[in-house]
């Protein structure tokens, strides 16, 4: 019964998620007509803003949460009866990949923050409404992401929080249905350009590369994202596209992968040669008219909101963004945090090593040889190998003697080296792969590859190579997956069907537990009349209006 349980649920939020998805369908269509499986990314977008809003007023608990989760179904049922057409087209397509992603979303081992903060901040947003100062509790609290308010939204009765992964799933499943719907209607326009074929290597790499779901974190999804950040740029410059669509989904996709981790914020480059090359005033006025615009920018208020009660500032670790008058602020802590950051990136620090003198190692280049032998060999190196391995097989399948004359627009190239400009930034000061360099070093590899291999005369069973090679790559995630839980299986004892749920034990709930012992410790106190009732183990804990505060001074 328990499998039986843990996938109804997961076809059930699928099912919620989608009603608000095709509300938006609806009541934009007049306004911001876009794509269906952009309108999905975009329920979640709303679905965050939600769950940023009420949280400052509202633990998220199981009341709240099936408000919203019942709402959702009722307008999937609504509005499948009512749009038959999007049901028509996408229902399939929405089985059939959640249906392969099902095998993904089986586990029982976790990555190795879910205890640590991951699973710890989103359990906190279901037990309490906002509290000032958490980032004093716990290092990590001081960098908050949309996908634990996201995934605090599937805390349910039955359930519980074993769907604290869902929103991972969701970000992978809809955006494999935007690839899948772009390579479909190019293939039908004969848009054969580069950018099909970024699209299918987009495809194929996170399905191959990043197969392992319980690993995707915050970093992955945001990667995920990017890569359809830059294929909708590059799009931009088609001619027969529609900007005002193109900037709304591009609002979309800025607006999850800024919120997902705060420091890709320097994404916001890309839109520099955008702006330089439309010339039409009225165009770039409309877009601040866009009904996307406006919720990218509530995501970004409310997560500048939350990063300023974690921790006093607004993009925490950076110190010149820290208000230090305020009496939760860690200005002083944020210098000494962003060095620590930058010392682990740059293969410093790990689980069993620290280099001496970090203040000088993390300095211009002085860490290169190290990191080439800590962290390139054989991380970055099997990454590139791995590439290098997926980009040969679709060279031979593609390869024709036959070869046309494109001809590419300046813009393009811009794009493509203002990917350049982030690679080289990623590379100084936060070298880590999971810190963007897996989208990077794609993109700055895919890019030419697909100009080249675009230059290839088509046969006639082009259409059936691309589905050949979609096939490979979700038989490939199939497998490999298939592989994963049985390993998990005889290490874990893992029990597929009794208990299929992941591991937790008492480190998941520590910061709980914490909070508890702090809260009660003040209100019992606070109920006997006594004095000095703030200070609890070193932490000081005070109460203005409807909000506590956490201090440690």
């Amino acid at each position: 019964m328990n499998i039986l349980i843990y996938l109804s649920f997961y076809a059930l939020i699928i099912i919620s998620v989608i009603g608000y998805s095709l509300m938006f369908q609806k009541v934009l269509r007049n306004t911001v007509d876009i794509e269906f499986e952009y309108n999905l990314l975009g329920g979640l977008l709303f679905l965050i803003f939600l769950s940023f809003l009420t949280h400052f007023f509202l633990k998220h608990g199981y009341t709240h949460n099936i408000i919203i989760f019942i709402i959702g179904i009722a307008l999937s049922i609504f509005y499948f009866i009512n749009e038959k057409r999007i049901s028509k087209i996408y229902f399939g397509y929405i089985f059939l990949i959640f249906g392969i992603l099902a095998v993904g979303f089986l586990t029982s081992k976790t990555h190795d923050d879910f205890p640590y903060y991951h699973f710890p901040y989103t359990y906190y947003l279901t037990q309490e409404n906002l509290i000032i100062g958490m980032g004093h509790l716990v290092h990590a609290f001081r960098t908050p992401s949309s996908i634990f308010y996201l995934n605090s939204l599937f805390y349910l009765p039955i359930i519980d929080y074993f769907l604290f992964n869902m929103g991972a799933i969701l970000i992978l499943g809809f955006s494999n249905l935007i690839l899948i719907f772009k390579l479909k209607n190019d293939y039908k326009s004969k848009n054969y350009d580069f950018i099909f074929f970024l699209t299918l290597l987009s495809f194929l790499f996170i399905n191959v590369f990043f197969y392992r779901l319980a690993e995707h974190g915050t970093d992955r999804s945001a990667q995920i994202l990017i890569l359809i950040l830059f294929i909708e740029v590059f799009n931009l410059y088609r001619k027969t596209v529609d900007i005002r669509k193109i900037f709304s989904k591009i609002f979309i996709l800025m607006g999850f992968i800024i919120s997902l981790k705060a420091f890709y914020v320097l994404y916001l480059i890309i839109l520099l040669p955008i702006f330089m090359y439309l010339k039409n005033k009225r165009i770039i006025l409309g877009f601040f008219k866009n009904f996307y615009f406006y919720i990218f920018c509530f995501i970004g208020f409310f997560l500048i909101l939350v990063n300023i009660f974690n921790s006093g500032c607004i993009l925490y670790p950076v110190s010149f963004s820290c208000f230090s008058n305020l009496e939760w602020s860690m200005f002083n802590e944020a210098k000494t945090s962003n060095d620590w950051f930058e010392q682990w990136a740059k293969a410093g620090a790990g689980p069993t090593h620290r280099v001496d003198n970090p203040d000088i190692y993390i300095q211009g280049f002085n860490w290169v040889p190290n990191w080439i032998e800590m962290y390139f060999f054989n991380k970055v190196s099997d990454f590139i190998l791995g590439l290098f391995l997926l980009l040969i097989i679709v060279f031979f399948t593609f390869y024709s003697k036959h070869k046309i004359t494109i001809k590419m627009n300046k813009q393009s190239y811009l794009i493509y080296f203002t990917a350049i400009i982030l690679f080289c930034e990623w590379f100084y000061n936060h070298p880590s792969l999971r810190y963007g360099g897996f989208s990077l070093v794609a993109i700055i590899m895919f890019v030419p590859f697909s100009i080249y291999i675009s230059r290839f005369s088509l046969i006639k069973i082009f259409k059936e190579k691309i589905i050949f090679l979609i096939i490979l790559s979700l038989v490939i995630f199939i497998g490999r997956n298939v592989n994963r839980i049985n390993d998990e299986v005889q290490k874990y004892n893992y029990n597929l069907f009794s208990y299929p749920y992941y591991y937790l034990d008492d480190v998941h709930f520590r910061i709980d537990k914490l909070v508890d012992k702090i809260l009660h410790n003040y209100k019992k106190c606070k109920n006997e009349n006594k004095i000095n009732c703030e200070r609890f183990n070193g932490i000081l804990v005070t109460k203005k209006n409807f909000f506590y505060i956490i201090n440690k001074n």
